[in-house]
C-alpha cells in the first residue's frame, strides 16, 4: 500500500530513523508500545500530549553572583537549577513547590502557600534589588526612567481627577489623587516583590466612583461625604476579597489568560480614554464665560498635543539621528509636550492669553478638597449601607484581579530580558493593603496601570545597536566551539581573532555597509527608580509644585487622554486584525505575516468575538450599571478556554492568540511549567491550546489519505513535526517534491511510516541538493483516551 502527498525539504541526504523512546533527559517513564500488528490511526483533530515530567528541585541555596553579572544587572541566584522540556533554563523549584501538573486541589488552594514561595524566590534578590541603583552603568538610565514615568503616571492621573472632580461633586481632587498616586509607587517599590510592576490611578477607577455617585448622590439623596462612607466600606470588602484571592492562590489561573482577552480589555481602555478625552474637550464651551473661542482653542491644543507627542515619541524608532540622540528624544517627548503645550497657552499677550481657558483646579497644600479629615468615618453610617458594599466591592475586586495581574504579566514580557522573578500572589495582597487604606483616607483606589507598566520596564532597558553580521559571527562562533569539542579554547581564540582581523580589514578595504539593529541588552532592575517616582508625586503636594501644576490647561489633559487611548487602540491586535480581513494578500510585503496562514474567515470569526465582548463591555459602560463591566472581561477567560479552541485548529490560535504570560520569571509564580502555556518543545499547549513546536500543517487541507479501508485522513490537515530540524512544506517558495510512503504496520513498537522524499528534481543530485533524497520516519497517531491511559509525549531522535 502506498500514499503519495507533496512536500518540500532542505537539500541534504540523509536517513533519520526516530526511537519511540519516550525518556526525557532520562527523566520521564517510557511510553508502553503499541501490541504486534496494532495500527495508529492519524490524528484527526487537535492532540493533546500529556504533561512533561517535573525536573526534581535541586538545592534551593543561590550560588553567588559573577562580576559579570553585577556589570549587567543580574540579581543573585541565577545558577542554572535544571531545563525546561523546550531547552531553556527553567526557572528553580523549591521544596514543596509544585509545578501546575502535579497539583491537587487541596494543594493548590493550601492557605498563604503561593505568597510563601513569592517571598522565598525574592529573598535572594533583596540586597541587589538595592545595590544596583548605584552601579555607575545603571545611573543614566535610572534617571532617564525617574523623569519620564513622573510625568507619565502623573499627567493621567490628574487628567482622571478632571473628570472625577467634575463628576463626583467635588469629593476627590488633585490631592487626592497624587495622595493616591504616591501610596501605591512608595508602598509597591518597598514592599512588593516585583516592583517592575508600576500602580497608580486608572481612568477605570475613575468610572466605577463616578457611577457609583450617581447611584447613591443623584438617585438616593446622598451628600459627599455619605457617600465616601460608602466607598469606604466598598473598599474595606474588596480588600478582603484581595486578601481571600491572594492567601488561596487563586492569582494562579492568570496563566490561562491569552491575548484575546487583553487585547479586548485593551481596546476597551483605549476607546474610554478617547471618550473621556471628548468630554473634557464638551466641556469647554460652556458655561460661561467659556465660549466657542474657549472651546475650539482647547480642541487645537489637544490636537496638536496629540500629534506632536505622538510622533516626536516615535522617532526613537526609525533610523533617523545618532541611536543615543532619538532614544533621548523619545523618552522625554511627553514631558516635553507637557510643558511645551502649557506655555503655548499662555502667549501672546494679546491673543490666547484673552480667551477665558479652564486650567487645573488646586487647593491647600496636603488638605483633602471637601473640608473634612484625611480620615473617612465609615462608622457613621446606617448598617445596611455596608453589607450594600460587598457587592460593589467584589466587582472591585473582578476589575482589579484582571488588570492588575495583566499588567504585572505585561511588565515582565518575553521581550524583556527581565531575571527576577514575579510575585503575584504576595502582590496581590500588598493590593489589597493599598486598597483598604485608600478607602479610610477617601482616596481613588490605585491599581496596576496597564499602560505605563510595560513603559516603566522599557525605561530601564538598556539598548544597544550592533551589527548585525557581527552578531551573527558571534552565534556562528558559539556554535562551532560547541561542534568542535576537540579544539582547545586558546587555538580557537586565536584563530577567531584572526578571522575577525582579516574581515575587519577586507570590510574597511571595500568600505562595505553594515547593516544594524537594536537589542534589549537588560534591564536595570532595582527598586530605587520606582521609590524616586512615588516620592516627587508625594512632593508634588508641595505649594510651590501645586502652583506650577495650575497654569495647565485642561485641554492638555484632555490631549492625555486622546493619545493614551489612540496608542492603545491604533497598536492593537483587533486593529490589526480587523484591517487584516480587508487586505488583498498579493500585495502584503512580509511574506512571514503567520495571518497569511489562517482563512480571512477564521480572522473574521475571532476578530468578531472580541469585537463582541467590546460593545457589550461598552455598553453596559454607558448605563447605571457600569460598575458590572468587570464580569464581562472575566467572562471572557473561561469562554476562550472551553469554546474558542473548538472552532480554532492549533495553528490558526498560534496564529491569531499568543499567551499573556509566557515568560518563565512570571510562570515561576503561577505554576512554572511554560511550555503547557506557550507550547514550546512539546506538541500543543495544555492551558492555551496553541500549537506547539511539533505542529506542521499539510498545505492542500486534505490531511494523510490512507488506502486501506476504514482509514480517513484528517479533515483539518494538521501533522505533527518530528524532527528537531524544520521540515518545509508544500507550498513553500523553496521548492516543490513529493513523498512516497510505505506502512510498515507490523512494526514491534508501534505502526511507522517510512518517507521517500524526493526534491522533484528527477533522479540523481547535485551540489545544490536539486533531486536529493532522504528517508525520515513519521508516526501519525491518535492513541487510545481515557483517564487510565492519557497520551504521553514523545521523544523523538
Amino acid at each position: 500500500m502506498t500514499r503519495s502527498r507533496t512536500l518540500s525539504i532542505g537539500s541534504s541526504t540523509r536517513e533519520a530513523s526516530i526511537s519511540r523512546n519516550t525518556q526525557q533527559q532520562g527523566s520521564q517513564p517510557s511510553r508502553q508500545p503499541f501490541e504486534h500488528g496494532q495500527r495508529q490511526r492519524p490524528i484527526r483533530s487537535r492532540q493533546a500530549t500529556s504533561d512533561p515530567p517535573h525536573l526534581e528541585p535541586t538545592d534551593s541555596s543561590f550560588s553567588s553572583q559573577s562580576a559579570h553579572d553585577q556589570e549587567s544587572g543580574l540579581g543573585r541566584g541565577q545558577a542554572d537549577h535544571g531545563h525546561s522540556l523546550d531547552g531553556h533554563r527553567a526557572y528553580p523549584h523549591f521544596p514543596g513547590d509544585k509545578p501546575w501538573s502535579q497539583r491537587g486541589w487541596l494543594y493548590q488552594f493550601k492557605p498563604f502557600r503561593g505568597m510563601y514561595y513569592d517571598l522565598v524566590r525574592r529573598k535572594p534578590f533583596l540586597r541587589s534589588d538595592w545595590s544596583f541603583s548605584f552601579i555607575p552603568s545603571n545611573l543614566y538610565t535610572i534617571v532617564s526612567s525617574v523623569v519620564r514615568m513622573y510625568f507619565i503616571n502623573l499627567m493621567p492621573a490628574i487628567a482622571y481627577v478632571l473628570d472625577m472632580n467634575y463628576r463626583t461633586g467635588g469629593s476627590y481632587g488633585v490631592n487626592e489623587v497624587i495622595l493616591a498616586s504616591a501610596l501605591a509607587a512608595i508602598v509597591f517599590s518597598v514592599f512588593s516583590v516585583q516592583p517592575l510592576t508600576f500602580v497608580g490611578v486608572t481612568g477605570l477607577i475613575n468610572l466605577v466612583n463616578y457611577t457609583q455617585y450617581d447611584i447613591f448622590v443623584n438617585r438616593y439623596g446622598f451628600d459627599n461625604l455619605s457617600y465616601l462612607r460608602v466607598q469606604a466600606w466598598s473598599l474595606i470588602w474588596s480588600a478582603a476579597f484581595h486578601f481571600v484571592i491572594a492567601i488561596f492562590n487563586i492569582c494562579d489561573y492568570t496563566r490561562f489568560i491569552t491575548d484575546i482577552t487583553t487585547q479586548t480589555f485593551g481596546f476597551y481602555v483605549g476607546v474610554v480614554y478617547i471618550q473621556k478625552g471628548i468630554e473634557l474637550l464638551l466641556e469647554e464651551f460652556e458655561p460661561l464665560p467659556l465660549d466657542n473661542a474657549t472651546g475650539w482653542l482647547s480642541v487645537t491644543i489637544a490636537i496638536l498635543f496629540t500629534v506632536s507627542v505622538y510622533f516626536v515619541s516615535r522617532v526613537g524608532d526609525t533610523s533617523y539621528l545618532p541611536f543615543k540622540l532619538r532614544k533621548a528624544i523619545s523618552s522625554y517627548a511627553f514631558a516635553a509636550g507637557c510643558i511645551f503645550w502649557t506655555g503655548f497657552s499662555h502667549f501672546p499677550d494679546y491673543s490666547l492669553r484673552r480667551v477665558p481657558i479652564e486650567r487645573l483646579p488646586i487647593t491647600k497644600s496636603f488638605f483633602p478638597t471637601l473640608e473634612r479629615s484625611w480620615f473617612v468615618d465609615f462608622w457613621n453610617i446606617e448598617l445596611k449601607y455596608v453589607f450594600v458594599g460587598a457587592p460593589l466591592g467584589f466587582l472591585i475586586t473582578l476589575l482589579f484581579y484582571f488588570d492588575h495581574n495583566v499588567s504585572s504579566v505585561m511588565a515582565q514580557a518575553r521581550n524583556f530580558p527581565v531575571r527576577t522573578p514575579a510575585g503575584f500572589h504576595w502582590d496581590f495582597f500588598l493590593l489589597g493593603v493599598t486598597t483598604l487604606v485608600s478607602g479610610l483616607l477617601g482616596l481613588p483606589a490605585p491599581n496596576g496601570l496597564v499602560p505605563q507598566a510595560p513603559v516603566h520596564t522599557e525605561s530601564l532597558s538598556v539598548y544597544k545597536q550592533v551589527d548585525v553580521v557581527a552578531d551573527e559571527e558571534k552565534g556562528g562562533e558559539y556554535h562551532r566551539r560547541k561542534g568542535d569539542e576537540t579544539s582547545s579554547q586558546g587555538q580557537m581564540g586565536k584563530k577567531v581573532k584572526s578571522e575577525k582581523g582579516e574581515e575587519e580589514k577586507e570590510r574597511r578595504k571595500k568600505k562595505e555597509r553594515v547593516k544594524q539593529h537594536v537589542v534589549n541588552v537588560r534591564v536595570a532592575e532595582q527598586r530605587f527608580s520606582h521609590l524616586l517616582v512615588g516620592l516627587l508625586t508625594l512632593g508634588t503636594m508641595t505649594r510651590p509644585l501645586l502652583v506650577v501644576l495650575g497654569p495647565m490647561p485642561r485641554a492638555v489633559f484632555a490631549g492625555v487622554f486622546i493619545l493614551v487611548g489612540w496608542d492603545s487602540v491604533g497598536s492593537n491586535g483587533i486593529t490589526a486584525r480587523t484591517l487584516a480581513i480587508f487586505q488583498d494578500r498579493r500585495m502584503v510585503s512580509d511574506e512571514q505575516d503567520p495571518l497569511l496562514s489562517v482563512r480571512r474567515s477564521k480572522i473574521a470569526l475571532y476578530v468578531g468575538i472580541q469585537w463582541i465582548f467590546f460593545a457589550m463591555t461598552m455598553a453596559i459602560s454607558q448605563t447605571i450599571a457600569a460598575i458590572g463591566f468587570p464580569v464581562i472581561i472575566i467572562l471572557l477567560i473561561p469562554f476562550r478556554y472551553y469554546l474558542v479552541p473548538r472552532w480554532f485548529s492549533p495553528l490558526e490560535l498560534k496564529a491569531l492568540d499568543a499567551p499573556t504570560a509566557d515568560a518563565d520569571v512570571v510562570l515561576a509564580s503561577l505554576g512554572h511549567e511554560t511550555h503547557r502555556v506557550t507550547g514550546r518543545g512539546v506538541e500543543i499547549a495544555l492551558d492555551t491550546g496553541i500549537a506547539g513546536d511539533l505542529y506542521c500543517k499539510v498545505e492542500d487541507g486534505e490531511g494523510v489519505e490512507e488506502e486501506e479501508e476504514g482509514m480517513k485522513g484528517p479533515k483539518d490537515g494538521w501533522l505533527r513535526k518530528r524532527e528537531d530540524e524544520s521540515v518545509i512544506l508544500a507550498g513553500d517558495k523553496r521548492g516543490g517534491g513529493n513523498i512516497a510512503e510505505t506502512s510498515h504496520a507490523g512494526s514491534s513498537s508501534g505502526a511507522q511510516d517510512e518517507k521517500r522524499i524526493d526534491d522533484g528534481g528527477g533522479g540523481g543530485s547535485d551540489k545544490k541538493g536539486k533531486g536529493a533524497t532522504r528517508t525520515v520516519a513519521i508516526v501519525v497517531e491518535n492513541p487510545p483516551r481515557g483517564p487510565g491511559n492519557p497520551p504521553d509525549p514523545v521523544q523523538w531522535r
